[in-house]
């Protein structure tokens, strides 16, 4: 099994993508995904669709994704 890719984009979503993966909402229900394997999650809050990103953010979210390391867990 593949594992599960989260890939933060420029100006942009958080695509999820993998064989195996489950979204759930704050109360565990699960999202019914229809067998996709690649989503896309908004972050700037625009969307029609939340939590799945429907291209509202174009020219309205400026975020460049540069990966970078978290300090030491306390």
């Amino acid at each position: 099994m593949a594992k599960t890719k989260i890939t933060v984009n420029n100006n942009g979503s958080l695509r999820i993508e993998g064989d195996d993966f489950e979204i759930v909402d704050k109360e565990g229900n699960s999202y019914g995904l229809g067998g996709r394997t690649l989503v896309s999650i908004c972050r700037c809050g625009l969307s029609k669709n939340k939590p799945f990103c429907d291209g509202s953010h174009k020219g309205h979210f400026e975020h460049e994704a540069k990966a970078f390391d978290l300090p030491p867990k306390k």
